[in-house]
This record gives structure tokens, C-alpha cells and sequence, in this order.
């Protein structure tokens, strides 16, 4: 009842947003009724009520009780109140004023030491729900210092040593001291450490907690109807530091030689293949697992899972060994996920040029998952509805949701995994570009879906309609704390960034598109990038300015509508095309807004596919379409791919009314003319 401006919006059935007055942005939902809100929602939390200074009470009976769990989307607010949903609040409207927009005063770790290995060893009881940690980290010492500061979250840290080159001394940490709003821990030692290699051994402790992030429990239900719990990780974005004391920063890249010591019946699983398994020597109910060492990559990735599972398998065209792991009893659920991953794979190698670099990849259903999926390198966790299918009861619809899904996690093993954004600032092109790969391999695996519709449907439109809002925000924003990573990735950064990835490769071309992935994917394989790499590789690929057109449509918030008129002289149609800033409240004259937009024009003759290109970089320009009789009709925008409304002239319009009406016009072109005559 008492609530720091919180806003309550239903951007889907059974799915509430709330915004508090630190500008977060956090969800309670239920099974996943569609793949565009999935899309921004995939990567939002339950709501946490550590983050704002409210308590909130919610009454509603859900309309739909049967077996089928997919609820019809909605982004009214009015739908929130006709569930019968009580909302009682009471803003404070002074304190609003004074936090949002305030930022965490922030610095990134000292650049003093860097980690190049962990040799992780990881013991978690499942009954007192707490873990027992020992590492031995390899370390650079690129300054000498006598501190160490590292992240760390809720762990204890009992021991701290060091030990430079191979043969050196081992020293003793003279004080360890935790810094609880940086979240770090800094381990000082008597004198200076020197520079060179150098070996840091922690042991530690801490808590399988209940937050859905870290190293936390999970409960399920064993088939015959206990309550049971399983541990299993979730680090995206700064949360492998309430798992053991690190790095965690997506550019202090290291390897991992991870150890599980497990109860002997429970499936454990990490990133790699297991290279050994054995008894515990201190226990005969425990066994040791031992996984191969990880490629070099970011601590946000890694993840391990205790539980009690079932699995089917298979392998892809090139041998990699795909498991997909459900809960006890239901192996049938996951087949079809199967079935995707087991194509998509090749897909994805076939694309970038360049092959699945582990041996092996495991999908999980976990039964308390807060995201909707996690694309942890070899190991990639989904709640469940984003991965099971029930071969007999699941609709088409949540087939082609589970098959979005795994595209985009496995679009991730390369761009994302493989590649990585040097800090959260640019994981827009993360998230965006794989929202964008998941519908080119979804239709490349199950053409029958005809899946480009439905992202104009859904991404596009979504994002067209938010994007209109004076509260709009550009794509790419800066972040410096990483606890605004939740306050702007939302379906601007999501859907909007997939839909001028889409018109971005649309303009240069699949070719030229695909050359410029691989020679992205190959120059850094391995590294960290900003967002000017993968424009830099594409324009160098195509031989186009894309770092100047795709700065344009980044680092300002709105998109462009272009008017359009038309005369005809002899057999050619001259067209008129002015851009000005498109707003939902209606034109502002003030606005100097301008965009870099890849027009396409198809005709009569020519209604799928584009007869004349251009770049419009000016405010007005004039193009001319020869072969045109004056019967005959002309669009912008074949296939709905430029992120732009379309504003005819009544003449061009009323052209193209016949060719609506037979339908010879294809389907993404009428439903993007119908969208944007209703914005207009």
C-alpha cells in the first residue's frame, strides 16, 4: 500500500509489469502466451521487493483454468481489470522525483590483476542448502599491488593465498574485507605481489539461495509427489559472484576446470563433457565430477545443475552430441526441441562459416527459472513451457515458441558466446541480432510456419508502436552500473534492434551479410567487441557506409515517417519521398530528427521482390521508376523490412486498393500498410 510510484502494466495476460521508482523493471507471469512478449520479457525477473521500498497487493482470478496453458496476449491495461485484478497503491510522488534517473556511483575492477583460469571445485548440500567452495586461480599481475579486489556476493571467504610463478613461497592474505553495495571482496596481503603469473587459492562458502540467480535451489516434484530440490545456476548479468569470488565483468575473459561433488544418484552437468567421474574419497553417498576445460570466455556463461533428470539425444550433421533434459518421466517433451536443435546447429555453421567449437550441448528445463532461457555456453537452461512440448496437448503456437527459443540460444553459442560485448552497453546487439537470427533459422528449419510474417506481426509492430512515444529511448543506451541493464533493455532494445538488424541485412545483402559475420566472428573469436566492430566488418564485407547508416537508428530514439506523392511522365513514375520524424501525438515542426533510410520500391509487375534502392540520407529526394504504365501501382516497403511508416498520397493509394482487395499484394505488405494507415 505504500508504493514509490510504481506503474502497473499489462503488456500481456497473466504477465505484470512493474516500474517502481528506481526506474526497474520487474514481472510476475505465468506460461508463456506468445513469442513477442517472451521476446522482451525473456530476459526480465520476478518482481524483487529489495528494489524499492513498496508492498503491493494483487487479487485476481485468472479466466482460463482448463489444460491449455496459453492464455491470448493483450497489452491493454483494461485487460488487467477485467480479470477482476485489485490494485491498491498510493504514490509518493516527491520521492519519484528525486530517484528516477539517479544513478549507482560506479567503477569497474582495478585492471591490476587478471584472471586466464579458474580450477573451480564446487560441493552444494541440498538439505541445509548451502555450498562449499575451494578455487585456485591463475592470475597475470600486470602492477604490483598488495590488494586484490574481486566480486563477491553473499559468500564467505575463509582462506586466501597466493602464490607467484611455480615456485614461490605461498603467501597468506593479511585481511579480507567485503564491500557489500560494490559487491566486491579485496584480499590484502602483507607486501606487494609481484608482477608476472601467479596462483590465488580461496576457499569459501555460501548459500543455495532462493533469488532464481546465482547458484540457487530449484523445486520440483519427483513423479511420485514429493517435494524435491535441484541446484542450478543463473549468472547473466552479474551474478556468477554469488557462486564463487571473481571476475565478473563479461571482458575479463578466463578459462574453467569446473569440479562437481554431487550425491551419486543426481545428474550433474557444466559446460563441458565430463573427462572423469569417481567416488568422493570423504563420502560414499557422494561422487566427484570433472568436466573438461571450458574455451576462454566470460564468467556470465558458466553453469552447472544437481537434480534428477531424464534426457533424449542426438547428434547433428557434424557429430556434436545434443541432449535435451526434462524432468523425470516426460523424455517425450522433448523431442521437437530436439528435432530444432539437432538442425539448427549446422544451420548456424553453415551461416557464419564457422563450426560449434565445444563437443557437446546440453538444453535443461528447469522448473524455477526466472528468465525465459539462458544461452550458457554448452549448457543452455529454459524454463520449462519454453522447452517442453507435449506431443499430444501442445498447440502449434507453443511449438513455434519453443522453436524460437532454442534458435535464439543457440544463435548465441557464436554471436554472444564466442564474440562478446566488452561491457552490458552493447548488449542491445546481443540480444537484438539474435532476436533477429532466431526467425531466419525457425524459417529455415520449419518453412511451413511462415514465421516472417509473424514478426511483423508481433517484433515489428510492437516495437514501431512503442517507439512512437515521447518516453521512447534510443536502442543503445550507456550503462555504467550493471543494475541498469534492467532499466533499459525492454522492446525497443529487443524488437527494435532485431527489426533494423533485419532492414540493415535486407540492404546489404545476405552475401555480403554473411561475409561480414565470419570475418566478424573470425577477428575476434574469443574477445570482447563494442558495436562499431560488427558495422565496421559489415561495411568493410558490402563496401557501405553501415556505421553511418546504423548510427542513425542506434543513437536516437524514434524512427521516420516518409510521405510519398507521385506524377507520372510517359511511361515512368517520378515519386516525391520526404522523411520528418514520426510521433504518435502527431508532428512536431521543431523536431530536426533525420535517418539514413534504405528504401525499396516494388511495382505491379514486381510485387515481391524490389525494383530500385536507394539510401535516403537527405530530407527530400526524388527517384524515378521507369515502366510503369499509369494504371499500374507503386510501393515503398516490399516485405515490410524498412523500420519506417508509409504515408501515400491519396492517388498512390487508391492504386493500391485493388491489388489489397485480390490479394495480390503479399501478406506482410498488407498488414504493413494496414498498420500504418491505422497509425496515421
Amino acid at each position: 500500500k505504500h508504493v514509490d510510484c510504481c506503474v502497473i502494466h499489462m503488456v500481456a495476460s497473466h504477465y505484470v509489469r512493474f516500474l517502481t521508482g528506481l526506474c526497474k523493471t520487474h514481472l510476475t507471469r505465468s506460461p508463456i502466451p506468445s513469442a513477442y512478449t517472451s521476446r522482451f520479457l525473456s530476459r526480465r525477473h520476478y518482481f524483487r521487493l529489495n528494489q524499492a521500498s513498496f508492498s503491493l497487493h494483487l487479487d485476481f482470478a485468472p479466466s482460463w483454468l482448463g489444460p491449455s496453458p496459453l492464455p491470448k496476449p493483450t497489452t491493454h491495461c483494461s485487460r488487467l481489470r477485467n480479470r477482476k485484478a485489485f490494485i491498491f497503491t498510493s504514490p509518493t510522488r516527491s520521492l519519484t522525483t528525486a530517484k528516477m534517473g539517479q544513478k549507482k556511483p560506479f567503477e569497474r575492477l582495478p585492471q591490476s590483476v587478471d584472471p586466464t583460469n579458474y580450477v573451480l571445485r564446487l560441493q552444494p548440500d541440498l538439505e541445509k542448502f548451502t555450498f562449499k567452495g575451494r578455487e585456485v586461480i591463475t592470475v597475470q599481475v600486470q602492477n604490483a599491488t598488495d590488494k586484490v579486489v574481486m566480486n563477491s556476493v553473499d559468500i564467505a571467504v575463509s582462506t586466501a593465498t597466493f602464490k607467484a610463478g611455480q615456485d614461490g613461497k605461498e603467501v597468506a592474505s593479511s585481511e579480507i574485507q567485503y564491500n557489500k553495495e560494490q559487491e566486491t571482496v579485496t584480499l590484502s596481503f602483507p607486501a606487494p605481489l609481484p608482477t608476472g603469473t601467479g596462483e590465488l587459492t580461496l576457499e569459501f562458502e555460501g548459500e543455495l539461495n532462493d533469488k532464481m540467480k546465482g547458484f540457487y535451489r530449484s523445486k520440483y516434484s519427483s513423479p511420485d509427489g514429493q517435494d524435491r530440490f535441484c541446484a542450478v545456476t543463473q549468472f547473466e548479468a552479474t551474478d556468477a559472484r554469488r557462486a564463487f569470488p571473481c571476475w565478473d565483468e563479461p571482458a575479463r575473459k578466463a578459462t574453467f576446470d569446473v569440479t562437481l561433488v554431487v550425491p551419486k544418484d543426481r545428474v550433474a552437468l557444466s559446460n563441458m563433457n565430463v573427462i572423469e567421474e569417481k567416488p568422493a574419497p570423504s563420502n560414499p553417498d557422494l561422487k566427484e565430477v570433472r568436466y573438461a576445460q571450458t574455451p576462454i570466455m566470460s564468467t556470465y556463461l558458466l553453469a552447472f545443475v544437481v537434480g534428477e533428470y531424464d534426457y533424449v539425444e542426438g547428434r547433428d550433421s557434424d557429430g556434436v552430441l545434443v541432449r535435451v533434459y526434462t524432468p523425470v518421466g516426460k523424455s517425450e517433451q522433448g523431442k521437437f526441441a530436439l528435432e530444432v536443435a539437432v538442425k539448427t546447429l549446422p544451420f548456424y555453421k553453415d551461416y557464419f562459416k564457422i563450426p560449434y567449437p565445444l563437443p557437446k550441448i546440453d538444453l535443461i528445463a528447469i522448473a524455477d527459472f526466472a528468465a525465459g532461457a539462458m544461452e550458457n555456453w554448452g549448457l543452455v537452461t529454459y524454463r520449462e513451457t519454453a522447452l517442453l512440448i507435449d506431443p499430444e496437448n501442445s498447440s502449434s503456437h507453443a511449438k513455434q515458441w519453443v522453436a524460437l527459443v532454442v534458435g535464439h540460444e543457440l544463435a548465441h553459442q557464436w554471436f554472444g558466446n564466442l564474440v562478446t560485448m566488452e561491457w552490458w552497453t552493447h548488449l542491445w546487439l546481443n540480444e537484438g541480432f539474435a532476436s533477429w537470427i532466431e526467425y531466419l533459422c525457425v524459417d529455415f528449419c520449419l518453412p511451413e510456419y511462415d514465421i516472417w510474417t509473424q514478426f511483423v506481426s508481433t517484433d515489428y509492430t510492437g516495437a514501431l508502436k512503442l517507439d512512437a512515444l515521447k518516453n521512447s529511448h534510443p536502442i543503445e543506451v550507456p550503462v555504467g552500473h550493471p543494475d541498469e541493464v534492467d532499466e533499459i533493455f525492454d522492446t525497443i532494445s529487443y524488437s527494435k534492434g532485431a527489426s533494423v538488424i533485419r532492414m540493415l541485412h535486407d540492404f546489404i545483402g545476405d552475401q555480403d551479410f554473411r561475409k561480414g559475420m565470419n570475418l566478424y566472428l573470425t577477428k575476434f573469436m574469443y574477445k570482447n567487441t563494442c558495436t562499431e566492430d560488427l558495422w565496421a566488418s559489415l561495411g568493410e564485407a558490402s563496401g557501405k557506409p553501415v556505421d553511418k547508416i546504423m548510427s542513425t537508428w542506434t543513437k536516437q530514439m524514434g524512427f521516420p515517417v516518409l510521405e510519398v506523392s507521385a506524377t507520372q511522365e510517359g511511361t515512368s513514375r517520378v515519386l516525391n519521398i520526404k522523411q520528418s520524424k514520426f510521433c504518435a501525438e502527431g508532428p512536431s515542426e521543431d523536431d530536426e530528427s533525420l535517418w539514413m533510410v534504405p528504401v525499396s520500391i516494388s511495382t505491379t509487375k514486381s510485387p515481391s521482390t524490389a525494383v530500385k534502392t536507394l539510401l535516403l540520407d537527405q530530407r527530400e529526394t526524388t527517384v524515378t521508376i521507369d515502366n510503369v504504365s499509369p494504371d499500374e501501382w507503386v510501393k515503398l516497403n516490399p516485405g515490410t523490412v524498412g523500420f519506417y511508416r508509409t504515408q501515400y498520397s491519396s492517388e498512390m493509394l487508391d492504386r493500391l486498393l485493388p491489388a489489397i482487395k485480390d490479394q495480390s499484394l503479399p501478406p506482410r505488405d498488407r498488414l504493413g500498410i494496414q498498420n500504418d494507415l491505422f497509425a496515421l
